[in-house]
């Protein structure tokens, strides 16, 4: 009996998550009421609070998800690293085009969070700070190549990151028409010509 309830129990939360980030996706996170969740996941409005005591703690177990996926998708198999390489630049902006589409929701919605809560603006702070970090060795070989970056490291990974977040949000929200694969080779080009002052042959 246990058993089930608790599986119940995790139905219900998984549920609560699924509606909420359809919900996040349809009108953003501002706009987005507990009471709106829990009639889209089919639950009793005060079911909620047996799995989340706030909209908030709702989108941190989001973000947790987010996060684990994240992790697993870092345990790629090997790759070109080195950001001279073309390939290696596409490689990268694939894999995080991929991601961010897959979770543009909950991405989406921890940025409007941002706005309004200083918990969730370090967050944001923190995610793009660990997402440079994670590939920052990829520029080493630019010195040996006699290339010179626009910025320093983090400047020059941020302005990738941000290019790449700036045409998902122009995708995601209908101002641009690109199928996945023209966005990819779109920014490949625009992030390795930035990085590198090269065309690609």
């Amino acid at each position: 009996m246990a058993g089930r309830r608790q599986e119940r129990s995790t139905e219900t939360e998984q549920a609560l998550k699924a509606a909420a980030r359809r919900l996040f996706a349809e009108r953003g996170y501002l706009n987005t009421k507990i009471t709106d969740i829990t009639a889209a996941a089919g639950r009793a409005a005060g079911s909620f609070y047996n799995h989340f005591a706030s909209k908030e703690e709702l989108l941190q177990s989001l973000l947790k998800d987010l996060a684990v996926e994240s992790d697993t998708s870092a345990e790629a198999p090997e790759h070109k690293s080195d950001f001279t390489d073309p390939e290696a630049v596409r490689y990268h902006v694939d894999q995080y085009w991929s991601f961010a589409r897959r979770n543009w929701a909950v991405m989406r919605a921890m940025n409007q969070a941002a706005l309004v809560n200083e918990e969730f603006a370090q967050l944001v702070t923190d995610f793009g700070a660990e997402q440079r970090a994670d590939i920052a060795d990829h520029l080493d070989g630019f010195t040996a190549a006699g290339l010179t970056l626009p910025g320093s490291v983090d400047t020059s990974l941020a302005m990738m990151f941000l290019a790449t977040s700036g045409l998902l949000q122009a995708v995601q929200e209908g101002a641009i028409a690109l199928t996945d694969t023209e966005a990819v080779d779109a920014l490949t080009l625009f992030i390795y010509r930035g990085l590198t002052g090269r065309d690609i042959e």
